[in-house]
Order: C-alpha cells, then structure tokens, then sequence
C-alpha cells in the first residue's frame, strides 16, 4: 500500500468532511468552495503529517508540536491561546456571518515506541518515558489528526466571509496519557478553559484507522471509542536467592495470580452484552537478576469502558476481592 497516497487521499476526504460538518448550513457554492480548498491543501497537508511524524514528542512534550501548530494558526488569523494544559494549543477564528460555536479536536502526542518501519519519515527520537530511555513513535496516527486539522483550518480561514458562527479548533496533548506523577489531556484542558469564552455547542473529532477502506469517513450512533482508566499495582515481597524461594515471598508469582485474577472480573463480573470493556495489563516489571527474588514487583495496566459508572463497578468488584 502506498500510505503516502492513502494518507493524501484521506486526509482530503477528511479535512473536507471537518470543514463541511462546520458549514453545513452553508450553501452548495460554499460546500463546492470547501472541496476546491481542501483539494489545494493536500500537499502541504501530506507534508505537515511527514515533519510530525519523523519529530514526534511525548505527552506532556509536545513543545515542537504545539509551535508548529500555533504559529500556523496564527497566520491564518486565528485568536491563538497556548500552553493550555502545558503544550495544548486552542484557538478561535469567527466567521462573515452569524451561527453557532463549533469545536474541531485533534491530539498531539505520540507513543513511546520504537519505529520499525522503513521510509524516509521514519521516527529516529529517543526519550525519557517514566525513567527509562524509550523510542518515541506516532504509532497512533495522532500526527495525521494534527494535519488534517491544520489544513481544515486554512480551508475555514480561506472561507471565513461564508463561514457561518465560531470555530473553535483544539489541539490536544497527553491523549496517550501523562507521565506518571503529572496531570495533563482532556481534563486539564477543560479545567484551564478551553471551554470557555465561547462555549461550543458541538464538538467534532476523528480517528485515522487502518480497518476502513481508502477514502472512507464511518461514524456511528452512540460511543465509539472508549474512555481509558490508568491503573497500578505494586505487590511487595520479600527479596531472598532463587534457590532457596522458601526463605523469602516471591512477588513475581503472586502479580502473575493478579494478573490472571483480573480478567476473571473482566470474564465473570461483567455484563459485557451492556456495558462492553477490556482490561489489560501492559506493564510487569519485577527484579534485575535471573537468579534473584526481588523484593517488589509492579504491574500498570488500563481499563476501557463507555461509561464512567461503569469502570467505578470494576473497580468496586476489585477491591472487594482483593
């Protein structure tokens, strides 16, 4: 698959469905004009997505990104606000004519991961993820999102005569989640105010995804991504020699009984035929010798759900298990 041509190609559809949902009130002259703009983007589109990628940054780091972004939004007219929950960018353009506050989001930060994949983008970054050095990746295709809302952006400041209402545009960081110890996302950005002044009244988001075929913008009734809960659990043993495992309290083995136990809630407390979810484990880190019972061990993991409410019955279900 060429994914330069796939990304151009759905990126056009993309930012132009963004620009179109905005002017839909518009006339068909106005929604003709959005596809001719959105077609004569698509280069510097490609290009934005291409420097994004090969120059990810982490949650909470998105510094490079964020400049890029304001700067870019700044000459387009844009009422810029940065540093919104540390790196998040908001900005406010309002259109020729009356209408509603409209709100467009796109996240910013990529994974720590390291890329694999050879093209002449390809991620060399390295950074320090919750105290050890990582490879850091767009694996996510939060830089696609970044570009496809910096040429809706143009389209709309090209278009503002026309432009019926306020677009709000939100560039989000820390989508992935902030380091450990540090608050950042969504809610920081909505306890700083990226709300206010004005209020949308709707808000428009999207997510590039490989399962779809090219070109194609899906959407459904209802959740469709689910909210994520960050847990962690530390399990303290006794550090004692390999050999003589009686003589201490081997915290590998019980975490691996936690980790197994778990997905007995997931698979025996949980209606999933309402309420569906996923819980997983995705870090287990314990010891620094093969022949050494350490004396901790210590397990991070993450819990999917549609509802708030219902991670709070997971959690219940684990406490009064443990």
């Amino acid at each position: 698959m060429n994914f330069a041509r796939t990304f151009g190609k759905l990126g056009l559809v993309t930012a132009a469905f963004l620009a179109a949902a905005t002017l839909s009130a518009a006339s068909q002259s106005v929604v003709d004009a959005v596809e001719r703009e959105a077609k004569a983007i698509e280069g510097q589109m490609i290009a934005w997505r291409r420097d994004i990628h090969q120059n990810p940054e982490l949650g909470n780091r998105e510094v490079r990104t964020s400049s890029l972004v304001a700067e870019h939004l700044k000459r387009l007219g844009y009422e810029v606000r940065e540093k919104v929950a540390k790196t998040g960018v908001v900005a406010i353009l309002k259109g020729g004519k009356p209408g509603p506050v409209i709100a467009l989001r796109a996240d910013m930060d990529a994974l720590p991961v390291t890329e694999e994949v050879d093209v002449p983008f390809a991620s060399k970054v390295k950074a320090m993820w919750n105290g050890r050095e990582t490879g850091v990746m767009h694996a996510c295709g939060h830089d696609a999102h970044v570009a496809i809302l910096m040429a809706a952006a143009e389209v709309f400041a090209r278009l503002r005569s026309e432009l019926p209402g306020t677009v709000k545009l939100l560039f989000q960081p820390a989508e992935e989640g902030a380091p450990v110890g540090e608050e950042g996302g969504a809610r920081l950005m909505l306890k700083e105010g990226a709300f206010d002044s004005p209020a949308p009244e709707a808000v428009f988001g999207l997510h590039v995804t490989s399962l779809l075929q090219t070109g194609t913008v899906s959407y459904r009734a209802g959740a469709v991504m689910a909210g994520a809960n960050s847990f962690r659990i530390t399990v303290k043993g006794r550090q004692t020699h390999g050999a003589m495992p009686w003589r201490g309290v081997d915290p590998i083995v019980i975490g691996a009984q936690i980790v197994l136990a778990l997905q007995t809630i997931q698979s025996r407390q949980v209606d999933v035929t309402s309420e569906p979810s996923v819980l997983t484990i995705g870090i287990f880190n314990a010891g620094n010798r093969q022949n050494i019972i350490p004396d901790k061990a210590e397990m991070h993991g993450t819990l999917r759900t549609f509802d708030e409410g219902h991670a709070r019955l997971h959690y219940a279900a684990r406490d009064r298990d443990r």
